[in-house]
């Protein structure tokens, strides 16, 4: 096999090279709108009009591409998914939730709601890597926490509520949905959840550090009504003061300023070119040249082997064992072709590939091509 270095030939090269799962890409025309706004945006205040009114526009923006109904509420808060999950466990979990586990983040909410000392230890329905299990109704669930899709392993699931599961309005459970790596990039029906989670680094194309909730009536009731409990909730992890800051487009404490506006440009963009099924549409598009790629090669294939359970924003890759993942996606980096490599818990010869709406489709093909070209090179 080749040791010298592989130079790929530029007419094979995407025209951006990034394909990461998160960070992920984030446009020029982002960046040169922050610059715009350099000394009169950055460095200012979070509480006066200048970030108030971008918060404004972030919350306005997720009505928009959602078209969430007029009495659903867009909070907002600092720490990113993470912090949402033990947010969760105190201002949306009454007493017992029910995890769906089938991946590294997945398992994380299920593994804080364990945790947390005053709630039930919570029903976790399991699955293995590459598929997703379905939620089961139970009486004494109040909270279902769901996963639109699952970044370290490319499955993807379809939003809906339990089958035969009573609606919070009946006394039934909330649905809690981690969308981090799907809002923006795949179609969800409003009334399917009460709290749409996510985080900014992915298909809204900024920066961490930053978490966003789309939430029901429902959910805001339980909010509201735990926060009236007595129950105590450290102030940076209490959704109702988030609800509250949020009301006044503002934040508890001190966000990120210019990962606010790297969203808010990523927000209107998506918004003037079609909204979310033209997002959705593009990276279904996307889907479809790596996976049609993937079954039509001989070295590769999908890693989920359900077609309806594969990722259109999260791809996986598996390669035969005579084609070293880590070599490819290492020539790759070389080449300015970067993060493609796999989730590193999950131990497989492969490469993950990001389609968010920020990339390309003609991108996606032009990796595809670059892959070809390194696999055949690595043999020689």
């Amino acid at each position: 096999m080749t040791t010298s270095p592989i130079k790929l030939p530029p007419e094979l090269l995407p025209n951006d090279g990034r394909f990461g799962s998160g960070p992920s890409k984030v446009r020029p025309e982002q960046v040169s709108g922050l610059l715009d706004v350099a000394t009169t945006y950055l460095g200012t205040s979070h509480r006066q009009k200048p970030v108030k009114a971008v918060v404004g526009r972030v919350r306005q923006g997720m009505r928009d591409l959602f078209s969430l109904p007029e009495d659903y509420e867009v909070l907002l808060g600092n720490g990113g998914t993470t912090a949402f999950w033990d947010a969760a466990t105190f201002s949306l979990i009454e007493s017992q939730s029910q995890h769906l586990s089938f991946g590294e983040f997945s398992s994380k909410f299920a593994a804080a709601a364990k945790a947390a000392p005053h709630l039930k230890d919570p029903q976790v329905i399991e699955s293995p890597p590459g598929t997703h299990p379905p939620p089961e109704a139970a009486d004494d669930v109040d909270c279902y926490a769901l996963t639109h899709n699952e970044t370290s392993t490319g499955v993807a699931m379809e939003v809906r509520r339990p089958a035969g599961a009573r609606l919070p309005a009946d006394g039934g459970g909330l649905v809690a949905v981690d969308a981090t790596s799907a809002a923006g990039g795949l179609r969800v029906d409003p009334a399917e959840f009460d709290a749409y989670y996510l985080a900014p680094q992915k298909c809204f194309a900024a920066d961490g550090g930053l978490w966003i909730a789309l939430c029901s009536p429902a959910a805001v009731e339980r909010i509201e009504r735990i926060a009236a409990s007595g129950r105590r909730v450290p102030a940076s992890l209490d959704l109702k003061i988030a609800l509250d800051n949020s009301r006044q487009d503002q934040t508890y404490n001190t966000p990120a300023l210019a990962t606010l506006y790297l969203l808010a440009e990523q927000l209107d963009w998506m918004l003037a070119n079609g909204g979310l099924e033209w997002t959705a549409s593009r990276c279904d598009r996307s889907a479809e040249i790596l996976y049609t790629w993937a079954e039509q090669s001989d070295f590769a294939r999908p890693f989920v082997e359900d077609p309806r359970d594969r990722s259109h924003v999260v791809g996986t890759v598996d390669l035969v064992d005579d084609v070293d993942a880590a070599a490819v996606a290492r020539v790759l980096r070389e080449n300015g072709v970067v993060d493609t490599e796999p989730y590193r818990k999950l131990g497989r010869n492969q490469l993950r590939i990001a389609m968010f709406p920020a990339i390309d489709p003609e991108d996606v093909a032009a990796l595809c091509a670059c892959v070809n070209h390194v696999a055949g090179a690595l043999a020689v």
